[in-house]
């Protein structure tokens, strides 16, 4: 047993779930194998507590780290923040020239506010919405954190959210007097979003990723918008995963649809945690009538690395890379895959990629974690791109990949493939992955 699967079990011992991130469950990989925690990281590699290098093929710190890991000029800017001092009882300047920055690179936009986590930014964005429209029920499409307003949206029906985060969502806890607030409609079914506004009247928000796996068809963001309009709806985007993926800042950008709320997260900060929530004048100024605030969104970091890694961002067109690499990884994934007659659907965004076996795709996803490791690869289903990703990395990844699919190809296309799996297979991650 590695040292990080022996710490893994200490964890589970005394942290419920074992950490605090779902996304990063070490049972969600590899059960018993997986290295679990890292020492230290660099570009697109991982030291494990082993001092093992692994090259991250797989979620890139969930999609933080579009700029790689450890990325030098950002850093810099950090640690010199950390030198002179990170929290006082004075404000940090760079609050302001991040909000400036922000509003400077969305036009639309007029008013900023700022949390450390995305679960935290989109709590915020339904509070100001709901106190700019009055109303308190909220149709949705997508992901959007752990709140009980979110979660709410199971308590009449346990499947709600089966499409949207993952099966059976657990939600005990969650305030029941929320029941028949929140109502989930379908990506890319129009019809689905007008059915639900006809039957609920309260209804003052809509919220949605703007994309997920499935691209937008039949010009369905503009006709969102379009209906947000005709009904005064808030229309509120969430992007924090998509946020810097394929244009300068937003996805919203690409498709020409401006929403009245947008919230963006993960990679702003590049691995520092800063996460905002920009919106029109008329709304944001909502937030004055009512109580949003936290010792530690007013820390200095996430200000100060938020700067650094647009400004990078702006220089590497970083956008532009990530997309590139990303349509070689599906286009090379796909041609693989039919080479091996592997049935399998490849999704996604290019930079945030993901791959879906026909055949037990669990245990096929299980088989490729664990195959990749043993060639010094962290690996699995979902392939979020960094503007680090060379020819070299790639060109071993696809590799191993097609004796990967080769193996698969011969236990039945990968329905008895558990076989050759040298311990459980892995749980379920989110969104049925």
């Amino acid at each position: 047993m590695n040292n990080g699967q022996k710490l893994w079990k200490r964890a589970k011992k005394i942290i419920p779930n074992g950490n605090m991130l779902l996304s990063k469950n070490s049972d969600s990989f590899l059960p018993n194998f997986w290295p679990s925690y890292f020492k230290k990281t660099k570009g697109c590699y991982v030291w494990c507590l082993d001092n093992k290098k692994y090259l991250d093929m797989s979620i890139m710190g969930i999609g933080t780290n579009i700029l790689g890991y450890s990325n030098d000029y950002i850093d810099k800017a950090v640690i010199k923040v950390v030198q002179n001092g990170n929290l006082s009882t004075l404000n940090a300047p760079e609050e302001v020239f991040l909000a400036e920055k922000i509003l400077e690179l969305n036009p639309w936009a007029a008013m900023v506010k700022f949390t450390r986590s995305g679960g935290e930014a989109n709590a915020v964005a339904i509070r100001i919405a709901r106190a700019a429209t009055n109303k308190q029920e909220i149709a949705i499409c997508g992901y959007h954190g752990w709140h009980d307003w979110y979660l709410s949206a199971n308590l009449k029906n346990k499947n709600n959210l089966d499409d949207h985060l993952f099966p059976n969502v657990m939600i005990k806890g969650v305030n029941s007097r929320l029941k028949n607030t929140v109502h989930p409609f379908k990506y890319n079914d129009i019809e689905s979003l007008t059915s639900i506004l006809e039957k609920n009247k309260k209804i003052g928000i809509i919220k949605m990723e703007v994309m997920r796996n499935e691209f937008p068809k039949d010009n369905f963001l503009k006709k969102i918008e379009k209906i947000a309009i005709k009904n005064k709806l808030i229309l509120i985007f969430d992007e924090c995963t998509t946020g810097f993926r394929e244009t300068d800042f937003g996805l919203h950008k690409k498709y020409n649809v401006t929403p009245d709320i947008a919230i963006f997260g993960k990679a702003l900060g590049n691995g520092y945690a800063i996460n905002s929530i920009i919106g029109k004048k008329d709304i944001m100024r909502e937030a004055e009538q009512t109580f949003i605030s936290s010792t530690f969104w007013s820390e200095r970091i996430g200000y100060v690395a938020g700067l650094k890694t647009l400004e990078l961002m702006q220089k590497e067109k970083s956008w532009e890379k990530i997309t590139y690499i990303g349509k070689k990884i599906q286009k090379n994934i796909k041609l693989l895959a039919k080479e091996n007659n592997i049935p399998v659907t490849v999704s996604g965004l290019p930079s945030l990629t993901s791959i879906k076996f026909k055949y037990n795709n669990l245990g096929c996803k299980t088989f490729l974690t664990q195959e990749m490791l043993k060639k010094g690869i962290l690996a699995s289903n979902l392939i979020y791109v960094c503007t680090k990703h060379d020819n070299r990395m790639l060109e071993k990844y696809f590799d191993n990949l097609n004796e990967i699919f080769k193996s698969i190809r011969n236990y039945d296309y990968g329905n008895d493939i558990d076989v050759l799996l040298n311990g459980p297979v892995c749980r379920p991650g989110m969104r049925k992955s």
